[in-house]
């Protein structure tokens, strides 16, 4: 491998170059900024999920200290970019990559920007010019709670503690309006609504509300999203005149992007796959719709066809006695299995979907409802949540859930109890 020595000079030429070939190709992009930065400072902003303003939490300190302690013994490596969704929009490049990836990672970079503006969940779900201004005012709101002595750092870590294990228990319908009713089954804008916290403390939940429907878009969309961007840089780079050495390090960094993982899935590898395969069978008119109305879950059902499934080498496997197998597929529809798997694993149907189902008079027990797929809830997160509901709530909380296909309800009538009953039908 060549390393070349460049300058910010250099850097700004190649953006330009890749500025314009992007619009060439038709993509469409906010005002883009990038910022060189150090190894740790990745880590920093890899903790925080990009923003350079957000509110402290000690989970946030756990994951800086873990991610730099697996780069530190070599048993991981950082991204070579970070992107945030905004206005303009703000790229982080690690400063020791080298030319060419550093011209890789910006072509890769307009990919994201021109998915941010233009996929419908991204525009109909969140407010790019206001992202950044959003989290350093939470940001300064959460410090102002944590300095006020009649609160303090404690009072507003439990808070945040709580609403952290419910954040992903909100709306997921991206766009759309709820009535006062239909809001009711929305569990954590229920309990900002009707629970008896004090005024800080349903505005700390806000805030939890608020920073995660900003995240929700990129958990919906994380296949399409960095298949997108992939399918963009080697698009782009191949249309550069790079010289011989640049262009063999490019096919080498590409290939290590997409490579498959084994027993995994590698969301750059299945999203460039599909876009390269759309592109040859309908045209870039095709992709570029396909770009801006679906998210992983019906991107997959819709266009992950069998040749594809066959070419990417997917199986499942299952628990068979004490061991896992890969599950053998009778006939050749088997791959729509495997299609629908994936389809229901992948962005927040990966996540389980509990709800607000009542409210019981006579002592306030809050009843929720575990919308039951097929898959059960893991016991000690179900139990640990509950808890933490309970902490929000202040009353008995009830869920109805199922296990062992037997109708279960799991109650928390004290910050510490749990106890479990089988539901018997008359």
């Amino acid at each position: 491998m060549i390393f070349l020595e460049y300058t910010g000079t250099d850097l700004e030429k190649w953006c330009d170059i890749i500025e314009d070939a992007s619009k060439k190709s038709g993509l469409d992009f906010y005002p883009q900024e990038f910022e060189i930065v150090s190894y740790t400072d990745m880590i920093g902003y890899e903790a925080y999920l990009g923003m350079p303003a957000r509110y402290p939490h000690w989970s946030f300190g756990k994951s800086y200290d873990r991610t730099k302690s697996l780069y530190k013994y070599n048993l991981t490596g950082l991204p070579y970019e970070m992107v945030i969704n905004s206005n303009p929009c703000l790229a982080y490049l690690m400063k020791d990559n080298t030319l060419l990836l550093q011209i890789l990672t910006m072509a890769h970079v307009y990919g994201h920007n021109d998915f941010f503006k233009n996929n419908r969940l991204f525009k109909e779900g969140t407010k790019a010019s206001y992202t950044l201004e959003m989290f350093k005012n939470d940001a300064d709101m959460i410090r102002e709670y944590i300095n006020d002595p009649s609160i303090g750092y404690e009072g507003v870590e439990k808070i945040l503690n709580a609403a952290h294990s419910i954040r992903f228990q909100t709306n997921r319908a991206i766009g759309l309006k709820k009535t006062e009713e239909e809001s009711k089954e929305d569990l954590l804008n229920f309990i900002i609504n009707h629970s008896d916290l004090e005024e800080w403390q349903k505005n700390v939940l806000y805030v939890v509300k608020k920073e995660t429907a900003y995240f929700i878009p990129q958990v919906e969309t994380k296949i399409m999203n960095e298949g997108w961007a992939s399918y963009w840089h080697y698009k782009t780079l191949n249309r550069l005149d790079l010289s011989p050495s640049l262009h063999i390090e490019f096919i080498k960094r590409h290939n290590d992007v997409i490579t498959p993982i084994m027993g995994g899935i590698n969301p750059y590898y299945i999203g460039f796959k599909i876009f390269e395969d759309l592109d040859k069978r309908y045209g870039q008119n095709k992709i570029f719709e396909v770009r801006s109305l679906e998210r992983d879950a019906s991107f997959i059902r819709r266009y992950l066809t069998k040749e594809l499934c066959y070419e990417l080498n997917l199986f499942e496997y299952a628990k068979q006695r004490s061991d896992y197998v890969i599950k053998e597929i009778p006939d050749e529809k088997g791959w729509i299995e495997i299609r629908n798997t994936l389809c229901n694993n992948c962005g927040m149907g990966s996540i389980p979907n509990i709800v607000v189902d009542d409210i019981l008079k006579k002592d306030n027990t809050l009843v929720l409802k575990h919308i039951y797929d097929g898959r059960e809830l893991n016991s000690n997160y179900m139990e640990a949540t509950l808890k933490c509901i309970y902490e929000l709530w202040g009353y008995p909380v009830k869920l109805n859930t199922k296990i062992s296909k037997e109708d279960i309800e799991v109650c928390c009538s004290e910050p510490t109890t749990i106890t479990y009953k089988t539901l018997r039908c008359d």
